[in-house]
């Protein structure tokens, strides 16, 4: 007994689109012909289609299958090539479930950067704007450090978040020397925020997050982190090196609300 093209379909759980295109590609081959011209499909036909179905399940792409040896040892390469690769992805599942669960339990807004969602009641808009800007230049460390930083110095975050963008300059030093000390203690706890962990696979630049910095916050807090920044990479029992000391680094880390802002200094 032979069966249509449709009927094999039928029996196979497929569609008769797919069991042509499974013909073009040579994953299965063509069957006789009757003498009316219509194809006659046997049972290792639809064997074949059931196999197929079966490697789909698993994830097994058409290309893969098409490989496939006669000994086997494809096969096996191939199902250790999947079991990798559905670890690889159950692990990043279960990393976006324990994201969520975060966000639901502080109910956190759309804007909370990831891993953050338990200190974003600390940050204002900008900060979590620049959070999310870092991220995407930083290397894992420096992520790490961010948080960290974001967590545990947030001593002069009310002054820097009150200054207007029309301060004065004595306004402006005041806030700065306040940031200065914290900016220092950072500096010495977390040696990257010198010179920033970067992730070399990404496009955004420190050039684009300095661009951000100007765009987030008024051009007094711009100041204030410049100059913070500035003291804080002096030593505070010998001033005069400073001026010997011409590598400044472009990142004005504001730990005290766990914002890292690179600035011109």
């Amino acid at each position: 007994m032979a069966w249509s093209t449709r009927r094999l379909a039928d029996l196979a759980g497929t569609t008769v689109k797919t069991v042509r295109h499974y013909h073009a590609i040579g994953l299965l081959e063509e069957p006789a012909r009757a003498g009316n011209g219509y194809k006659q499909y046997g049972t290792p036909h639809l064997v074949r289609l059931l196999q197929i179905g079966r490697l789909r399940e698993l994830g097994m792409p058409l290309s893969s299958i098409a490989e496939l040896d006669e000994t086997g040892e494809a096969f096996t390469r191939t199902l250790r090539a999947l079991d990798s690769q559905l670890a690889a992805s159950i692990d990043h599942q279960q990393q976006l479930r324990i994201a969520i669960a975060e966000l639901l339990r502080h109910r956190a807004d759309p804007d909370v950067p990831a891993g953050f969602a338990d200190l974003a009641d600390d940050l204002t808009p900008a900060d979590r704007a620049m959070v999310m800007i870092s991220a995407r230049i930083y290397d894992e460390q420096g992520h790490q450090d961010m948080r960290a930083i974001v967590a545990h110095h947030r001593e002069a975050d009310d002054a820097f978040d009150e200054l207007a963008s029309d301060a004065t300059a004595d306004e402006i030093r005041a806030v700065a020397a306040r940031l200065a000390p914290v900016l220092r203690t950072i500096h010495e706890q977390y040696p990257h925020t010198r010179t920033p962990p970067l992730d070399i696979s990404r496009r955004t630049s420190m050039e684009d997050l300095a661009q951000a910095v100007t765009d987030l916050y008024n051009p007094a807090q711009v100041e204030v982190l410049r100059q913070a920044y500035r003291r804080a990479r002096e030593d505070p029992t010998d001033s005069a090196r400073v001026a010997e000391s011409q590598e400044i680094s472009r990142t004005d880390a504001r730990a005290s609300a766990g914002r890292i802002a690179p600035t011109s200094p």
